[in-house]
């Protein structure tokens, strides 16, 4: 849900063309006029609704249950919390008492889903694992410190015990955890600012933007690889590489060419022509580059395992 309402601000939003440009124009001709509903509520800039964002790890299905049942109290009071920073609908004004009208947000909210996210899941998926394997690194090499102040450096900064982040919006506030922890969550829609959702439960949430790795697919771009791709892929060594890269978790140039026992200029070799096959994706960590198999690499050794 959180993953939506930041695709649904990129969608409204006209900048990083070249990431978001063939996802926007693919979407917007298969939305319904139903999506009006949501694209009201849930602005390219400003607050949205909180009820709109359950928490927790749960299907969709299960998400759009836990919106539907939202009490008539607590959705009056995230309006209002909206409304005295910004407009809010008319229409809006009577989801707390009006079920039916909440049942047809409800579906809205699903059809968005279904249009905006459900179609991208596999490359989104391959940013988010790369992100991990860059982030565990960080955690290994440089303990929190590191990590966080990797996250996003020109918006996020640890000063222990603090953690400061600097908010699109300019709100200024404590929030203090308690003994809660902060769940980290990448994120493929949300780019240049670190989102905050203090009612995460069973902890409070930082959603920050995934780091994108070298020659990353945008969003609605064609995943396949080409055909001509496949064929330098069909080779001993290379096959060696894919699988060297899928075993070990944030794979380096240097890991490759340990496992594979070929020389580093030749393990980068190899990883380019992977890359450029849509079988990994890499991330760059200063001078080091990070090595993930994507969905369509994972398949490709599946079936070659079969």
């Amino acid at each position: 849900m959180m993953e939506l309402n930041a695709a649904l601000r990129v969608l409204q939003d006209r900048g990083q063309d070249v990431r978001f440009g063939a996802w926007r124009r693919e979407v917007r001709g298969r939305l319904g006029p139903q999506a009006r509903m949501l694209l009201d509520l849930v602005p390219s800039h400003g607050l949205s609704p909180g009820f709109l964002n359950p928490t927790g790890t749960r299907s969709v299905a299960e998400l759009l249950e836990a919106v539907a049942a939202t009490p008539g109290r607590r959705i009056r009071e995230d309006l209002a919390e909206v409304a005295a920073v910004q407009p809010v609908p008319g229409w809006a004004r009577a989801l707390g008492e009006d079920r039916e009208l909440l049942g047809r947000l409800v579906g809205a909210l699903g059809h968005v889903h279904d249009v905006l996210l459900a179609p991208y899941r596999a490359p989104a998926e391959d940013l988010l694992a790369a992100d991990r394997a860059a982030r565990g690194r960080d955690l290994l090499e440089g303990g929190v410190q590191r990590l966080f102040n990797q996250l996003l450096p020109s918006r996020i900064r640890w000063e222990a015990p603090v953690l400061s982040v600097k908010m699109f919006s300019g709100l200024d506030e404590d929030m203090h955890l308690d003994g809660r922890g902060l769940l980290l969550i990448p994120s493929a829609f949300v780019t240049g600012a670190a989102v905050v959702f203090p009612e995460g439960r069973p902890q409070p949430v930082l959603l920050y933007p995934a780091h994108q790795p070298d020659a990353v697919r945008p969003l609605g771009s064609a995943s396949a690889p080409t055909s001509a791709a496949l064929t330098a892929l069909l080779g001993r060594t290379r096959a060696a590489v894919l699988l060297a890269i899928a075993e070990q978790d944030g794979c380096t140039t240097g890991a490759i060419a340990s496992a594979v026992r070929i020389s580093a200029a030749s393990a980068s070799e190899h990883a380019t022509v992977l890359r450029a096959a849509g079988l990994i994706s890499t991330l760059r960590d200063r001078t080091t580059a990070i090595h993930s198999p994507t969905t369509a690499g994972l398949t490709l050794l599946g079936a070659g395992a079969a």
